[in-house]
């Protein structure tokens, strides 16, 4: 599966001044870590986001955001948002709500 170039690179530029970020390819997309722990994933046109289990429901309420279901298997903690609704604003706000989550983890 190919992912959204652009929207790699917006993530990129979002992330660039935050220390330990690295990006793999992972998917069949191109996801981000933070200091090893996986963060968002471009999965096509959307993106993946690890948001915890304790607040995937309420995430779910976000326009555009959808259970995350990867070959037929619910990634728990994980929402998965339409790239349509992606605008900057919108996407600044995804990614800072996993690097938020993220950061309460150990690194790997």
């Amino acid at each position: 599966m190919a992912y959204d170039e652009a929207l790699a690179q917006r993530i990129r530029d979002l992330l660039a001044s935050v220390p330990g970020i690295t990006d793999k390819r992972m998917f069949g997309g191109l996801a981000f870590l933070t200091d090893g722990n996986l963060t968002v994933a471009l999965m096509g046109d959307d993106l993946m986001v690890r948001v915890g289990r304790d607040a995937a429901e309420q995430a779910l309420t976000a326009p555009g955001a959808r259970p995350c279901d990867i070959g037929g298997r619910l990634m728990r903690g994980w929402v998965l948002v339409d790239g349509a609704v992606l605008d900057d604003d919108v996407l600044d706000a995804w990614v800072g709500r996993a690097r938020a989550f993220v950061s309460t983890l150990p690194p790997k």
